[in-house]
């Protein structure tokens, strides 16, 4: 049987690849390089949470990206591990005896605040003393600074970005995260209110995190890829009593058939929507007439703000 080649080990749920996974990977790579040992990543799908019976954080990568992240970083490979009951209920010891070892590991690199095994048993101390019994070094990296956009100083995690999107502050979640924040999800059928003033929007069911309610400039990244300025709402459309919230997207300079993007089915087809600015608030407008006047407005915001942010590459 084939020996795994050597190599140099992260574990995590890499959620987002922020600025603290991207200086685990740093280390990793230069490591790996000095060494000419290849760099793994280890990372949980879906979040352990799920398989608890938990209620999980909501996702801000979906996998396919996560990988292609990782990737473009610098990992060479990403294993996939599906947090079942069995993986969960391993102790340190049995985890990194089933499922490290066999990898051939030389070196783990890990934060400061790295928990593993069952009930989170195992840290970076249980880590280092079972790493002299199966032969890999371990490598600490400490918390990760950012800067926001008041100039304050944070320390970066999930967490933290999770809240900035929430509360709509999605120029700060693009600091922590190296890259705009990306909400993916599936067109599906709305109210078909947008079409009727001119502005028909693609309505989503978000499979990663949505902002907080407001309007906001981004790109909308197509199935082929391909990227268009696009103003987006996220609310429950006070003008026109709407009874819930919504992620709605206007791509401003779409060749449609109808109401339709060319090319595309009217619904079921994938969305990606790079989150660059906020616009405004939610409001409710007196009348439909004045409702078309701010969207002309908001579109108009939004082709401005992206023009001082053109996108980069596919996972920018």
């Amino acid at each position: 049987m084939m020996r795994e080649p050597a190599c140099v080990l992260m574990i995590g749920n890499f959620d987002g690849c922020h600025l603290g996974h991207r200086a685990l990977i740093g280390r990793a790579r230069a490591i790996a390089d000095d060494a000419r040992l290849r760099v793994l990543a280890m990372s949980f799908d879906p979040h352990p949470a799920e398989a608890l019976g938990q209620t999980p954080p909501p996702r801000l990568t979906m996998w396919n990206r996560r990988v292609s992240i990782l990737h473009s970083l610098g990992v060479d490979e990403v294993i996939r591990l599906e947090p079942t009951h069995g993986l969960l209920g391993l102790d340190p010891e049995q985890f990194i005896e089933s499922r490290i070892a066999p990898l051939h590991v030389r070196h783990i690199v890990e934060g400061h605040d790295f928990r593993f095994g069952r009930n989170r048993a195992g840290d970076l101390g249980v880590l280092r003393a079972l790493g002299e019994g199966f032969g890999f070094a371990v490598h600490e990296i400490g918390p990760v600074p950012g800067v926001l956009m008041d100039h304050a100083e944070v320390l970066v995690s999930s967490t933290l970005i999770r809240w900035l999107i929430e509360q709509g502050r999605v120029r700060d979640a693009a600091r922590l995260l190296g890259r705009p924040h990306i909400v993916e999800g599936t067109v599906e059928r709305g109210d078909r209110l947008g079409r009727t003033i001119g502005f028909p929007t693609a309505n989503m069911q978000c499979h990663t995190m949505p902002p907080g309610d407001g309007v906001y400039a981004g790109w909308a990244e197509l199935p082929d890829g391909s990227r268009h300025p696009a103003a987006i709402s996220m609310g429950s459309r006070p003008t026109v009593n709407g009874k819930e919230d919504r992620f709605e997207t206007f791509i401003i300079d779409a060749e449609r058939s109808g109401a339709c993007i060319a090319g595309l089915p009217e619904y079921g087809w994938t969305l990606a929507v790079h989150l660059i600015a906020r616009i405004r608030d939610q409001a409710r407008f007196g009348s439909v007439d004045m409702l078309k006047d701010q969207l002309a407005r908001d579109c108009r915001r939004a082709r401005t703000l992206l023009e001082q942010r053109q996108p980069a590459g596919a996972n920018a």
